[in-house]
């Protein structure tokens, strides 16, 4: 296959891929306004939206419910497409807020109705786990590349430097051990 057609096709993939995300944050705000189309009556325990049933849980009305929902989805969904469309170095810290909208949704969905007024509540504990493992991660990124960027030591040229130190210092000895072996068969003559 010609390297211009390949071009071709990798650029026109590229280009729908980024104007599928740049539709989804375009459409943000309007998924985060659906809630309003849910009833606000409080007599009505339930309504059937496409493959789910979708009650109070807890909450004053149905329309409570949505905007709950939404608020976390929204901005789950807006930290999702961040992630994975970020080319900076401490993308990964990025990972925390996405989940704890995760959990909180989780939290929201598998409590049961009556509990629902702890909802947020239990996030820090699921989090710390994965808090433990990213930020000395992300930290340990940020200090290599502050020590390259900032402070100019670069940890790989000193490696190097390091390594041809030894290299030399091996020549060394090796030529003094010539040398002594040089004068003991001189001697010996």
């Amino acid at each position: 296959m010609p390297v211009k057609t390949r071009f071709n096709k990798l650029a026109k993939k590229r280009i729908i891929i980024e104007s599928f995300v740049a539709f989804l944050i375009i459409l943000s705000p309007f998924v985060f306004k659906s809630h309003e189309y849910l009833p606000e009556d409080e007599n009505i325990e339930s309504i059937k939206i496409l493959w789910f049933e979708m009650g109070q849980n807890g909450f004053g009305s149905i329309e409570g419910h949505g905007w709950f929902i939404m608020g976390k989805l929204v901005p789950l969904y807006l930290l999702v497409i961040w992630f994975f469309t970020c080319k900076h170095w401490w993308y990964h810290i990025i990972l925390l807020p996405i989940l704890m909208y995760a959990f909180q949704l989780f939290e929201l969905f598998f409590t049961p109705a009556e509990l629902n007024a702890i909802t947020d509540s239990q996030n820090l504990m699921w989090l710390l786990p994965v808090c433990v493992v990213v930020i000395p991660f992300v930290y340990f990124i940020r200090l290599k590349l502050y020590d390259k960027h900032v402070h100019g030591i670069d940890l790989e040229a000193m490696d190097e430097e390091l390594n041809i130190i030894k290299a030399k210092e091996e020549l060394r000895r090796e030529r003094e051990k010539l040398e002594q072996l040089k004068k003991t068969l001189e001697k010996k003559m």
